[in-house]
């Protein structure tokens, strides 16, 4: 087995990712895995998704050179347990394992998939209140009289008939209020019927 090793520190002062490594190396030297890696985020915030070396080690691991990903603990790897389920999707897509040293989570055991499994519909559970709660949002706005959606475009039909009138087509004129060329028209044809013209 080959492993990539993935460690961060979120401040420069006084943090030292080495004692996570050490007990990283330790635990790969226990089972005999070899260290295909050492990727180090230091001064990063686990808050952000993108990191330069969680983003290298993801790389190795999409190109097979790494068959576990072992972390001193969930917080130094993912700051969500969306972002924690999202990656261990991935790896299990890519027949990755995955440990956490300090949460006794290991995917090559029975007892670390089950918890994997338990993230997953935790995660799924998070999802479909969160959808339930944004269209609940959404019918209690309508109900109150709330327009939902993108703003309608203010549209200036004197100004579509005029361009019309100097030759511009359907299309220029969408192009140049920034509308739709069936819009342009229809707001043509009800300012021609309200002044009496033909549209």
């Amino acid at each position: 087995m080959k492993a990539a090793i993935y460690a961060r520190v979120s401040t420069l002062a006084g943090q030292n990712p080495e004692m996570q490594l050490r007990e990283v190396r330790a635990y790969c030297e226990r089972r005999g895995w070899d260290v295909a890696g050492e990727f180090v985020d230091v001064g990063v915030s686990g808050v952000r998704e993108r990191r330069p070396e969680l983003d290298r080690m993801l790389a190795v691991c999409r190109r097979r050179q790494a068959d576990a990903v072992v972390v001193y603990r969930y917080d130094r790897f993912a700051r969500s347990l969306r972002q924690l389920v999202n990656a261990l999707v991935e790896f299990d897509a890519l027949g990755i394992q995955f440990v956490s040293l300090h949460e006794n989570v290991d995917t090559t055991t029975p007892g670390g998939r089950l918890v994997f499994g338990i993230f997953a519909s935790i995660a799924e559970f998070e999802r479909e209140l969160i959808r339930e709660r944004v269209k609940s949002g959404i019918a209690i706005a309508r109900a109150r009289g709330k327009r939902i959606g993108r703003p309608r475009a203010l549209v200036d039909s004197r100004r579509i008939v005029a361009l019309r009138e100097a030759g511009r087509s359907w299309r220029q004129i969408a192009r140049e209020l920034g509308i739709g060329a069936a819009t342009a028209r229809a707001r043509a044809a009800a300012a021609k019927q309200v002044s009496g013209g033909a549209a």
